[in-house]
């Protein structure tokens, strides 16, 4: 799958973001049917820790709004999704650039439509890895995502 050009420049949009760019990371990839999103987070001057590894915040925030935005472009504006809850385990200390990939797949995404026919509102949880360029395991974050219809208005 490759980037569309909306994709693009929403990633060139995102990564200028004053909230995103102060975690030091970068998006560097977004599919044009929003199903895979990869960021890049280095160790930097504006990532390092007192003890000279990335800072924890920016582990969390490098990951933090990708399910959720990912699911409300391929749900649509008929459905309202919103993060619920995070949890982060650090595995080991980030000495050099982390990577994450987000993927959401069809068979999800028909579940989903599946439930919030039998049900007003479903949580979902996600999982994303940070890892360095050997695969080395660095941080494990898992989102839930609170996906409901929207109600119509009167």
């Amino acid at each position: 799958m490759r980037e569309s050009f909306r994709t693009r420049l929403f990633r060139w949009g995102f990564n200028l973001w004053p909230c995103y760019r102060g975690t030091g990371a970068r998006v560097t990839f977004i599919a044009s049917d929003w199903r895979e999103v990869r960021v890049r987070l280095p160790l930097s001057w504006r990532t390092r820790n007192y003890v000279g590894t990335i800072f924890g915040g920016s582990l969390y925030g490098a990951v933090d709004p990708f399910y959720m935005i990912m699911l409300m472009e391929n749900l649509g504006p008929e459905v309202v999704v919103w993060d619920k809850a995070a949890s982060i385990r650090f595995r080991k200390p980030g000495r050099g650039a982390l990577r994450a990939t987000f993927r959401l797949d069809e068979g999800e995404l028909v579940e989903i439509r599946r439930l919030l026919q039998e049900q007003p509102k479903v949580d979902r949880t996600y999982t994303v890895t940070l890892e360095d360029a050997a695969g080395g395991l660095h941080a494990e974050i898992q989102k839930v995502i609170h996906i409901s219809l929207r109600q119509p208005s009167c």
